[in-house]
């Protein structure tokens, strides 16, 4: 186990490098981020889904695309 005397031989340089890089690229994670949550939000709105509606109905809700005949119930 290294002792005190030692941890303070470190310089300030050497500390951790946490922000040397990050490894993926951001754009990439925001789309990744985003598709994940449209995914989660489609299967939520799926699940209390009325009887009548369809999937591709509840994926026009999510996609904020869906017109008053794909939101009111079937004759």
């Amino acid at each position: 186990m290294a002792g005190p005397d030692q941890a303070a031989q470190h310089t300030t340089t050497e500390v951790l490098h946490q922000r040397k890089s990050l490894g993926k690229c951001p754009v990439k994670m925001a789309m990744t981020g985003m598709a994940f949550a449209g995914i989660v939000g489609f299967f939520v709105l799926y699940s209390k889904k009325k009887p009548e509606a369809s999937a591709l109905d509840v994926a026009k809700v999510t996609a904020g695309v869906a017109h008053p005949d794909n939101t009111h119930p079937r004759h």
